[in-house]
């Protein structure tokens, strides 16, 4: 696999992350080293984010959530990239360290940035209709069609958050819980 070039650089949670990350882009990577975030670290993400741009890759977990709150909260204009549970996992442990590169890539190619004047026309009453709140197997569906928009799992009220925060309108969820649906017929 060849690795891709990208502008901004990549901030994820630990060293292992570092090392997958880096078999799929090429790009300046640094690691947060979990919540303790050293002075030292923040001054060198603030370097990247004012010089480049930053993409905040962290676990899709609770700790990996509260890191991106951190990161997000202080770089307001940073992008962010989510990796589905799915894509890594690995027996009990949830981290980017077990991600294949191609996940990686696949995470970075649907990268989201938070819209200041967000149009979103999607109401809880959308993803009742579109099986995604209220009824049997809708957290299913809701993760599935989270990976396909590159926006991280939630309840119903987080899915909608993001959606609004994002900028992801209904036509999009929708054509989202299509493809989602047509996979799980094959």
């Amino acid at each position: 696999m060849e690795k891709i070039r990208i502008k901004e650089a990549i901030v994820v949670e630990g060293r292992d992350d570092i090392a997958v990350v880096e078999r799929a882009v090429d790009t300046l990577i640094l690691a947060t080293h979990g919540f303790g975030i050293t002075k030292e670290t923040w001054a060198l993400i603030e370097r990247a984010y004012n010089n480049q741009g930053i993409i905040i890759l962290t676990d899709p977990d609770f700790s990996g959530e509260e890191i991106r709150r951190k990161l997000t909260a202080r770089f307001p204009e940073a992008k962010q990239a989510y990796l589905p549970r799915s894509e890594a996992t690995r027996g009990d442990d949830i981290g980017i360290e077990n991600a294949t590169p191609e996940a990686v890539l696949e995470a970075l190619a649907k990268v989201k940035t938070v819209v200041t004047e967000p149009a979103v026309n999607v109401t809880k009453e959308d993803l009742v209709r579109l099986g995604l709140s209220g009824c049997d197997g809708a957290a299913e569906r809701r993760e599935a069609v989270a990976a396909e928009l590159g926006i991280a799992m939630g309840n119903a009220k987080a899915m909608l958050r993001m959606l609004k925060g994002y900028g992801i309108s209904l036509e999009e969820v929708e054509k989202a819980v299509e493809w989602v649906n047509r996979r799980n017929l094959k």
